[in-house]
This record gives C-alpha cells, sequence and structure tokens, in this order.
C-alpha cells in the first residue's frame, strides 16, 4: 500500500493527531518544499516536517485515536469522516476507537504460529476431518475402520490468558500431534518456566532491566560521558517549565504528590539543570547521561507503563550535529544489536525530533538543539540528545509479546510468569 506524505492526511481529513491520541481540528495549514505550517481551531500552532513515517502519518492511516480536543469542537461528521478507511474498491471500512473495549484477546504468536488454533486443541486428524480434508495418516474416506480423534474442549477466556502468561518467545507450540487437553499444556508450560527460574538461579542470577542498566552505563562511561543520578521526586513547576502547563494533556499524566511536587514524569529537567551548572566547570564539550525511573499515568498498557525506566544522554558544545547524533544512535544499537531506523518527527516539547524506529515500536525520541525551550533553563549553546525506554529495548532482544514482561514487576521475572 502506497504511504501518503503528511499532508496528503490532514488534507483528506482536516484532522491533526497529537503525541496522546487526541484529536485536533485544523483551521488552517501551509505546505512548503519540506515543512508543514498548522494552525489549529484551539489556537495552538505546529511547524512539523511534512514525512510518510512520522508517528501522526502513522496515526492517522491507523485510524485511531483516544479522545478529541475540547477546545477544537470536532464535530461527529469530522470524526466519523476519520473513521472511515477507503479502499482502492471504494467500499468503506469502520475502525474501531483505541478506548474501545476488546472482544477478542489476540493470540501469543508462538502459538498462532501453529497449524490449527489453539482454541480447539485438536489433533491433525480431527482438524482434517472437521474441515472435511483427508490427512496423510488416514488412507481414504472408504476406510471406515480409522476412528476420528475427538477434538478436545475449546478454552474459556481465563484458559487463554493462563496459557498466554505461561508462554516463552522460544516456545513452539505444536498442534499436529495428539489431542491436548488444558490442564496437560498449563503442566508442560509450568515445568518449562520452573526450569527457566531454576537455571537463571543456578547460572545467571541476573535480572534483565539491572544488567540492561549496567551495559548502557559502561558504554557510555567508555565514551567519556559523566553518570548523573538526580531526584526522583521534582518541583511541580518543572514540568510547567517543559512546556506541560494544565490545559495540556500530558499534564493529566503527570503523579503529583501535592501541588510543590510530582514523581518526574521526564529526565530532561534535572539534566537541563547539570548542564548549565557544569557549563561554568567542565571543559568542552559537557557529556553526560542518566538512566533512572519515571512515572506517567498510561492507559496503553501493551507499549506503555506507568513507572518505566528511561535513559537519556546529551552533549553540550561543539562537534552538536545531526550527524554525530544519529552516530552516536547507531553504535549505541548496534552495542545492543538492535535494528532500528530514523525517521524525523516533531513533538510539542522540543520541536522537530528524530524518532528512533524498530519496525512500528518507537524506540527513542532524538534532538539537536538549540530549541526554544532552552531559555527557560539557562542553556544558550548548541547541544544533541535522545531519550529511550530501557523496557522497550528489553521487549525487543527478548521478543517479549507484551512490555510488562520486561517491567518492575512481581508477575514476572526476566519475562517469565512468577506465578507457578
Amino acid at each position: 500500500m502506497d504511504k501518503k506524505p503528511l499532508n496528503v492526511l490532514i488534507s483528506a481529513t482536516g484532522l491533526w493527531m497529537s503525541r496522546t491520541g487526541t484529536l485536533h481540528k485544523i483551521k488552517h495549514h501551509e505546505v512548503s518544499r519540506r515543512k508543514i505550517y498548522i494552525e489549529m481551531a484551539c489556537g495552538d500552532h505546529l511547524i512539523v516536517n511534512n514525512s510518510r513515517s512520522c508517528r501522526t502519518a502513522r496515526a492517522l492511516r491507523r485510524h485511531k485515536y483516544r479522545k478529541t480536543c475540547k477546545h477544537c469542537k470536532v464535530s461527529d461528521e469530522d470524526i466519523a469522516k476519520f473513521l472511515t478507511k477507503s479502499t482502492e474498491s471504494k467500499t468503506s471500512v469502520k475502525v474501531k476507537v483505541v478506548s474501545a473495549p476488546k472482544v477478542k484477546k489476540a493470540m501469543p504468536k508462538s502459538v498462532a504460529r501453529a497449524p490449527k488454533p489453539l482454541e480447539y486443541f485438536m489433533s491433525a486428524q480431527a482438524s482434517a476431518n472437521a474441515s472435511g480434508s483427508v490427512p496423510t495418516s488416514v488412507k481414504s474416506d472408504s476406510d471406515s475402520s480409522v476412528p476420528a480423534s475427538a477434538p478436545a474442549p475449546a478454552l474459556t477466556r481465563s484458559q487463554l490468558d493462563r496459557v498466554e502468561a505461561l508462554l516463552s518467545p522460544e516456545d513452539k507450540i505444536s498442534l499436529n500431534t495428539a489431542a491436548m487437553t488444558f490442564k496437560e499444556l498449563e503442566s508442560e508450560l509450568l515445568a518449562r518456566r520452573k526450569g527457566d527460574l531454576q537455571q537463571i538461579y543456578a547460572d545467571e542470577r541476573e535480572n534483565y532491566l539491572g544488567k540492561l542498566e549496567r551495559d548502557i552505563t559502561k558504554f557510555f562511561v567508555d565514551r567519556g560521558f559523566l553518570e548523573i543520578k538526580s531526584p526522583i521526586l521534582i518541583p511541580a513547576e518543572y514540568v510547567e517549565r517543559m512546556g506541560i502547563d494544565n490545559d495540556n494533556e500530558l499534564s493529566k499524566q503527570v503523579f503529583r504528590v501535592d501541588k510543590n511536587f510530582c514523581l518526574r514524569p521526564m529526565l530532561a529537567p534535572n539534566l537541563y539543570n547539570y548542564l548549565r551548572k557544569f557549563d561554568r566547570i567542565l571543559p568542552d564539550p559537557i557529556k553526560i547521561f542518566e538512566i533512572g525511573p519515571c512515572y506517567r499515568k498510561e492507559s496503553d498498557g501493551k507499549e506503555h507503563l506507568e513507572e518505566f525506566t528511561m535513559l537519556n544522554f546529551c552533549q553540550m558544545g561543539s562537534g552538536c550535529t545531526r550527524e554525530n547524533l544519529e552516530a552516536l544512535i547507531k553504535e549505541f544499537l548496534d552495542y545492543l544489536e538492535i535494528d532500528f531506523e530514523i525517521i524525523g518527527d516533531s513533538c510539542m516539547v522540543y520541536g522537530d525530533t528524530l524518532d528512533v524506529m524498530h519496525g512500528n515500536l518507537e524506540l527513542s525520541s532524538a534532538v539537536v538543539g538549540p530549541v526554544p525551550l532552552d531559555r527557560e533553563w539557562g542553556i544558550d549553546k548548541p547541544w544533541i540528545g535522545a531519550g529511550f525506554g530501557l523496557e522497550r529495548l528489553l521487549k525487543v532482544m527478548h521478543g517479549f509479546k507484551n512490555i510488562k514482561r520486561a517491567a518492575r514487576s512481581e508477575s514476572y521475572y526476566n519475562g517469565i510468569s512468577t506465578n507457578l
């Protein structure tokens, strides 16, 4: 399917999708050779890259959103137009809103790759008989002396959830053998997971997240970056100085302790302060990084966590070019053996950004400064930087289907269910 550029997508719908999945009505937009200048009905203004692969273009093509901007007054007709995806034959298909309840949970790939659906747990013979075909082990329809295998009972939703929790990316569940009941499959998977945990305890004894933190620390320290450990509890005004005020959608994601303090939703505010202070002390260029937990109220549990671990690195002063930033990102992800691509995008905090993608999963947003926000923090020099979510890196590295397997959790250890 041909991927239309962003200007074509917003011209067709008259709508803009924010990073939080909020639909805005576009009052006016102008297209230059590479940029789009957008004015929203709510008064917000944006300058974005006219890209085919940016986050907003991907979201508009998927026809999914979470909510509408209450100030833009997006009409029902606008929403209906947005939700209708035209095919080449001019037919139309209605697409569900992201927040709508899911009726059917997707099958884990390790099971979905099996020749027959997991719900039926039938043998190859029973499956073939049900479809009207003759399996190779049965001579012909006239051979009535060969009894058909009876299908195992269908799985309930709770049984499917249990199987999904016990599966690992390495499991190859084949249903071509004799029929398996749920109890038989559960028993097999329980034995495998107990063996996995026992092997970790005997050999490795390292938590994936902790090990990744140590590996990343070594990578950046070896390249001259200074490690930072800053407070998790930060003044609420730090968030406002990042351009996230009470009218902003991102403000609703902040965990506030009281009116003066909150749990940090990002590492950037503290790193801005370190850059300003170190500029009077350390030689050019200043290179720092931090790895630590951040907190946001998230609703999408497949790709997001409310407690997650961020890596932010930045360099200020000489050598702060896009080429050097992309080279460092490439060296870092090659070190972790992760495939990626870099595409242009934009965000409300920094403006133009570089998104680092692994397939459809965003691994990082990177920025080449200076940006207007720098003035709020007393920064007046060129800089480059990027932020990576460690749980997303682990999700890719270990083939996890759900990011919760990579997170700080009592339910999983190194992606293995502990509810055994």
